[in-house]
């Protein structure tokens, strides 16, 4: 884990309204065209600038795979030796390269060289709120659609491991810890999602909150 003495704190998040909709990806793909709701947890979403950390500019794809069985987000745990948040569970993605043309190009670079899928299986439908965080990334989340069937080709240097798991339990917020940790002389707090054994944590759980207020209900 990034940060040392994590507590957990009993109080779930806050949630605006109590319906989902439609999964579709017409309904995803319009719902990320509305205003996005302001974050309800900013203590990670602020402290880079905030500090005055060096800002690094990043990108990562939200991936949805459109199962028979209900959509599926992808995500990947990362190796154990990588400098930045090794061991972790994440979205494919990574630093902005001077040659991508945007944050969208960046997503789908990435997420070919760490997963294998090419950018044509990937249809965009828009974006997450900017996420930063305190190593000074911040973080495009750009939602992208797949439809199966399709293989995989994880990088072995940068991926161990590649699952799925359902959008239902990402968008009820029930499913979210807020915890606490001590970092630079303050206390400061994070979200986690846990999932079949996976400790989801940190931005992607961040992001991944974001996504289920998104497709709440006002």
């Amino acid at each position: 884990m990034l940060f040392s003495g994590a507590a957990v704190i009993t109080t779930p998040p806050t949630s605006a309204g109590q319906r989902l909709f439609p999964l579709s990806r017409d309904m995803i793909s319009d719902r990320l065209r509305q205003p996005a709701p302001e974050h309800e947890h900013d203590d990670l979403h602020t402290i880079a600038l905030k500090e005055g950390v060096r800002v690094t500019e990043a990108a990562v794809l939200v991936p949805l795979v459109n199962r028979a069985a209900g959509v599926q987000v992808l995500l990947t745990q990362r190796t154990e030796h990588l400098r930045d948040h090794g061991s972790q569970v994440s979205f494919p993605g990574g630093r902005v390269d001077p040659g991508d043309a945007d944050r969208e190009a960046t997503a789908l670079r990435e997420m070919e060289e760490e997963v294998g899928l090419a950018g044509n299986r990937i249809t965009l439908l828009g974006r997450l709120p900017n996420y930063e965080i305190p190593s000074g990334f911040r973080i495009t989340p750009v939602v992208g659609w797949i439809e199966p069937p399709f293989d995989v080709e994880p990088d072995a240097f940068e991926v161990a491991d590649i699952f799925e798991a359902p959008l239902d339990h990402f968008l009820d917020p029930a499913n979210y810890q807020r915890r606490e940790y001590h970092f630079r002389g303050r206390h400061r707090h994070y979200l986690a999602i846990p999932w079949e054994g996976r400790y989801i944590w940190g931005a992607t759980a961040g992001m991944l909150y974001s996504l289920c207020r998104m497709f709440r209900q006002p």
